[in-house]
């Protein structure tokens, strides 16, 4: 019986791993309906509709594949704010090593494809920001404009 047990909750853990969104230390890694370049390309029209400019976009798989590598579907998109970024650089000028913002969608080794970026409160941290306001905005427009792009929307 108590083996049963074990094994239920051990089921019960790796299901509910697997196959939900991911919150790390620093990520937040949701898991999206669609391909890489759809997903990038959800991002993307989310961003404009926003206003938020987006600065550029790298295909890190065809990157590979130019050199003659092998990587799995990889894109990054980089995107800003002027208005939210600017006074954290105000505060501490090396945010500019950190800003724009990026996210990147990426396909597992399972074919789940992830779209992923760095917690704003990591930046708030590393940078010992104190403009919170800032970092509280940045975190719920990112929530809301990857959740759009992943397919939770």
């Amino acid at each position: 019986m108590m083996f049963k047990k074990i094994v239920f909750v051990f089921v019960v853990l790796f299901v509910s791993t697997s196959y939900a969104d991911k919150v790390t230390e620093q990520y937040i890694q949701k898991k999206s309906s669609y391909s890489v370049s759809e997903t990038i390309d959800r991002l993307e029209n989310a961003l404009n509709a926003k206003s938020i400019t987006v600065f550029a976009r790298v295909d890190h798989a065809a990157g590979a594949a130019s050199v003659g590598e092998q990587l799995a579907d990889s894109q990054l998109l980089i995107f800003g704010n002027p208005k939210l970024g600017t006074p954290l650089m105000q505060e501490q000028p090396l945010m500019g090593l950190d800003l724009p913002m990026k996210a990147l969608a990426w396909k597992d080794a399972k074919g789940q494809v992830w779209l992923s970026y760095l917690k704003p409160s990591v930046l708030q941290k590393r940078h010992e920001l104190k403009n919170s306001a800032v970092i509280e905005k940045m975190t719920g427009a990112l929530d809301g404009l990857t959740s759009k792009a992943a397919g939770k929307d």
